[in-house]
Order: structure tokens, then C-alpha cells, then sequence
């Protein structure tokens, strides 16, 4: 009676999965037996090549707005004028909205006339005094009582002013907390108030890029809220003083932003050009590492693949500088090192 071997799916996944890697660990000619290529295993090169390679220092950083206030009043009282809308573009000294003065504008046109009879009174008595009917005495009286009115008058403006909300610069509102007849009290926020012509941004840096840093030094910032765009500015100040936690320090730049299209709070993605370097430059891709080290795969005359260690400098997305181990002129591999070896065959392509 015949046996039913019966095999375990694990197993037979392992075994297929080693065959499959033992595969693809195999050099290009071997595998292809003598196959398309004739035992040739297509690559792209690119020669290696003397080019302007700019090191970047790259940070996040945070908008803010050139000036930012919440608007506010000075004197608990209740609100009876809102003069402006949600996001309003306002200028300097323009009223935003007017608390309850009646007791103010009372107390003042109760002063004006006191004041102006006072006024009346010394004209008379500067006429007495000069057909000596009164005294020196009573003169320097009215005169200092017509001068403690003036100082009164003014004291009570100042008190109808604190009745008023008025912008302390050009900039635009945000939206609008308070409606007509509510209680405001010192410190009630009304609404807030942004300078948006100008964008400050604030971010941090590694210590070891200080020596490259300094004030009107070009910036260029991208935002995910604008895909492909990408906004100028300088550097306006650069911290006097290091985070011994972080070691870093911080850096803030200015941005133009005419158009209003950045707000405070943005996330900025912010390059600074540190130097341009006229280095030997290759594709990352093309690098081969293994273990600590890291290797390039060149083509020589007689087509054929040689492994050479280089040393790596400065790195870019995509690119990378080569600093020992290649020369200008020599035929690197950028694509198809996963499969040559040392000594394979190549065909160029492309």
C-alpha cells in the first residue's frame, strides 16, 4: 500500500524563498547562461565630471507675522460701535470700535466751560490790574486756576481716548470676538490684529554650521500650502547665544510677502546656501555600500565592471560629492550595480 508524503507549506515557502534569493545573488552572466545579452549585463554610466555642487543647510521653521497684537480696551466699559468686519485690511490710528463715553464727554464739556469763564475772568482782572483795582495776588490766582482747568481739559481727552479701540498699525483683523453692548474689560480680546507685509521666521541650526552663518544672508523657504513654490528672504539676526541642550542655535530671516500668501504659524521648510563646492559629483544611487565603507562600480576599455572604494563628501537629495577614489573622466555605473560583480561584463546603454 503506497504512501501519501505529505510536505508542509512552510517548508516548501522556505525552500522556494531560498531559491529565489540565491537567484537574484547570482552574477548576470551566469544567470543568463549565455542568454540575450550574450552574457553581458546592461548598465548606464555617467562620467565622472568637475561640477558647481552648493552645500545647503536645510531647517524647519515657523512663520510669524512682522507685528502681532490682540486688540483690546484699556477701560472696563460696554461696547457701542463695531466699525470694522472679519479680516478687514485697516491703517494705523483707523477706529475699530467705541466704548460707552457719556460720563467722559459730560465731565469734558463740564470743563470747557468752567474753563472758558475762568479765561473770562482773568481777561477782567488783567484790565483791573492795570488800573491797579486789584491785586498781583488775585491775578496769579486766576491765572493758575485757568491753567489747572487747561491741565483738567487735557486729562479728561485722554480719558474719552481710552473709550476708543484704534489700530497701532497697518496690518489685517482676524476675526471679530465681541459683539455690540457686551462688558470689555482689560484684557478681552476683540479681535487680533496682523502685519502680513513682512514674515519673519524663526528656525534652529546645528552648531557646527555657525561659521556659515550671518545677518543678509540669503534664505529660500517652500511650504506644503504652495507645492513648487518657493519664497526668498535673508537672514535679519543670528542668536547671541547657543542651547547648551540642543547645541544648536537659533536663526530668524525675513521673508517679503506681498501678496499675503504666507500666515503666521506655517510650517517653512528653510535652505540656507552654505558654499558652492567644485567637487567630482555623482548620482547617490550610484553608490555601493558595504559595511562602513562605501564603493563605486566603474567601467574600464575592455567593458568590464571594477569594484573601486571612493571616499564621500558633501550630500545633497539625489546627489553626492566624491572626495577620494575617482577621477574626472572615469565611466561610473548608475544603474545595474545590483547586478554586476567585480570583473562582470557590461554593455552600455543609453
Amino acid at each position: 500500500m503506497s504512501k501519501i508524503i505529505k510536505i508542509s507549506p512552510l517548508l516548501l515557502g522556505v525552500v522556494v524563498l531560498v531559491g529565489f534569493l540565491v537567484y537574484m545573488n547570482l552574477p548576470e552572466e551566469n544567470v543568463a547562461a549565455g542568454g540575450r545579452s550574450g552574457g553581458t549585463t546592461p548598465v548606464a554610466v555617467k562620467s565622472a565630471a568637475q561640477e558647481s555642487f552648493p552645500v545647503v543647510v536645510e531647517a524647519l521653521g515657523t512663520a510669524v507675522a512682522n507685528e502681532s497684537v490682540y486688540i483690546t480696551a484699556q477701560q472696563a466699559e460696554t461696547l457701542t460701535t463695531v466699525l470694522f468686519e472679519d479680516g478687514d485690511i485697516v491703517e494705523r490710528g483707523q477706529l475699530l470700535a467705541q466704548l460707552n463715553n457719556r460720563a467722559e464727554l459730560a465731565k469734558l464739556n463740564e470743563i470747557e466751560i468752567n474753563l472758558a469763564d475762568a479765561k473770562r475772568q482773568l481777561t477782567r482782572i488783567k484790565d483791573l490790574a492795570k488800573e491797579r483795582a486789584a491785586s498781583q495776588q488775585l491775578l496769579d490766582e486766576q491765572e493758575a486756576r485757568v491753567k489747572a482747568l487747561i491741565a483738567q481739559r487735557e486729562v479728561a481727552k485722554a480719558e474719552l481716548e481710552e473709550r476708543k479701540v484704534i489700530a497701532p498699525f497697518n496690518g489685517r483683523l482676524g476675526t471679530r470676538m465681541m459683539s455690540i453692548g457686551s462688558l470689555v474689560r482689560p484684557g478681552d480680546v476683540i479681535t487680533t490684529l496682523d502685519d502680513l507685509s513682512t514674515i519673519k521666521v524663526d528656525f534652529n541650526v546645528s552648531e557646527n554650521h555657525l561659521a556659515s552663518l550671518a545677518n543678509g544672508q540669503n534664505i529660500s523657504a517652500t511650504s506644503v500650502a504652495y507645492p513648487g513654490e518657493v519664497f526668498s528672504g535673508n537672514i535679519t539676526n543670528v542668536e547671541s547665544r547657543i542651547d547648551p541642550v540642543t547645541r544648536s542655535i537659533r536663526v530668524r530671516a525675513r521673508i517679503e510677502n506681498e501678496d499675503l500668501k504666507l500666515r503666521p504659524g506655517l510650517l517653512l521648510q528653510v535652505s540656507i546656501e552654505k558654499r558652492v563646492l567644485n567637487a567630482l559629483v555623482v548620482p547617490e544611487s550610484a553608490l555601493v555600500p558595504d559595511g562602513d565603507k562605501q564603493y563605486l562600480y566603474l567601467v574600464n576599455g575592455d567593458n568590464k565592471a571594477v569594484k573601486r572604494e571612493v571616499v564621500v563628501g558633501e550630500r545633497k537629495p539625489g546627489l553626492v560629492q566624491i572626495v577620494d577614489g575617482l577621477s574626472e573622466g572615469d565611466k561610473v555605473v548608475v544603474e545595474g550595480t545590483l547586478r554586476i560583480r567585480d570583473g562582470s561584463s557590461v554593455k552600455i546603454i543609453g
